[in-house]
């Protein structure tokens, strides 16, 4: 039987390694292809997204991080993280529930008391192509357990659920006699019940509305953890879902990015008017135009590789497993953080500034250029970014590692 350590091993690398990794990034690739082409409809509809995800469980890419011995790719988190990014250029919500799934999914092998337990619950995905929410927002604690004869009852409501109608399986936090009870369970079980009240300006098929839990019912195969004290701090392998998913959020930031300034050149390419005292005879020979595109495109390459390298410096934190320690967590968790201050930063920038590029004739409603801000403006309110500076600041000038929490 392996091991979670194993399952956390990157794949050795060989020529049929290889070809899987270039089939899942050329899949990616058509993918966030298609969903550019219909991305305006998609965001006017903002349905939940259940075509979309049955696309990534057809290309391959929900198992992309699991191990070769389960039937998954192997990929490491730099590559896996690039799949997100490679995906939010088409639509930024997919790309946000592909990343969201990836360390929802991945979380057991870090957390599980049990390794067993861990290995049956990745085959079982690996083999049913099973999509991973959450219900763990720590800002909303209404999730309470209480026993019921033979199992427990899950009871109360959380605001925000990304992926709400569509996971198969969840991670789930709740209080149970004053404890913290950590357990999976499958969303097919009577009581669950997602909401259809997702209503932001942007992010509108990330299918992030209220969840409620109405006596679902909750056995104890499926705690992956014994109850704990909620002044306990948990094993530090088990908290790499936080640098994670802050990763996470860069990659589809700067995917959205992008994708905006894609969209913006093949507009100006296409339909942008030379201004009258240009000198030119296309908007593509303006020298303005030129300079713009020149700043936004170095800054988002500027950002692409901080993202890859904070990816890496996680994914070697990670690798060395259980007795990895509070510090080189902490010190991976800054390269994250870094890269999120400055993807942030550059997101909203170029989001905002490709209309400059196109001109007042690409504000036309049918177009729908804005959601490429609105996204990154909606989900980088999630946790206020000049927190992650300040973490940043207090390391390089004090030493300090930021504060171990579902935020940091």
């Amino acid at each position: 039987m392996s091991n979670v350590h194993f399952l956390r091993e990157p794949a050795p690398v060989s020529a049929e390694h290889d070809e899987r990794r270039r089939e899942l990034f050329a899949r990616a690739e058509a993918l966030s292809n298609d969903l550019a082409r219909r991305g305006a409809e998609l965001d006017r509809v903002g349905a939940p997204p259940r075509e979309e995800i049955e696309a990534l469980r057809q290309a391959g890419l929900l198992t992309a991080l699991h191990s070769p011995e389960i039937g998954g790719a192997g990929l490491n988190w730099v590559d896996g993280l690039r799949l997100v990014r490679i995906v939010a250029r088409g639509e930024s919500s997919i790309g946000q529930l592909l990343g969201y799934h990836y360390v929802n999914s991945q979380y057991v092998y870090w957390a599980a008391a049990d390794p067993r337990q861990a290995w049956v619950l990745g085959a079982e995905t690996v083999e049913r192509q099973l999509y991973w929410g959450a219900a763990v927002n720590p800002r909303d604690p209404g999730l309470t357990l209480e026993r019921r004869g033979a199992h427990y009852v899950l009871n109360g409501r959380k605001t925000f659920s990304t992926g709400a109608h569509v996971s198969d399986r969840i991670n789930v936090n709740a209080t149970l006699d004053g404890k913290i009870a950590n357990f999976v369970v499958s969303t097919d079980r009577p009581g669950y019940v997602a909401n259809d009240d997702w209503d932001n300006i942007g992010q509108r098929l990330s299918d992030s509305g209220s969840v409620e839990f109405r006596d679902f019912p909750v056995y104890g195969r499926d705690f992956i953890q014994p109850l704990a004290d909620p002044s306990d701090p948990p094993p530090v392998l088990a908290t790499f879902n936080t640098p994670l998913i802050q990763l996470v959020f860069v990659n589809f930031y700067l995917g959205t990015a992008e994708g905006a300034l894609s969209s913006a050149l093949d507009y100006v390419r296409s339909t942008t008017r030379p201004w009258v005292t240009s000198g030119v005879e296309r908007a593509s020979d303006d020298p303005y135009i030129l300079e713009a595109i020149g700043e936004l495109k170095t800054n988002l390459k500027a950002s692409v590789a901080l993202a890859d390298a904070a990816a890496a410096a996680v994914d070697a934190a990670l690798s060395h497993g259980a007795p990895v320690t509070l510090e080189a967590r902490g010190a991976a968790a800054i390269e994250a953080y870094a890269a999120k201050v400055h993807s942030t930063h550059v997101a909203l920038d170029v989001t905002a500034r490709v209309f400059e590029l196109m001109g007042a004739r690409a504000t036309a409603g049918h177009y729908r250029f804005d959601r490429y801000w609105r996204n990154v403006r909606t989900h980088t309110l999630h946790d206020p970014v000049a927190y992650k500076a300040r973490e940043v600041g207090d390391f390089a000038l004090n030493g300090r590692i930021p504060p171990v929490s579902l935020y940091s």
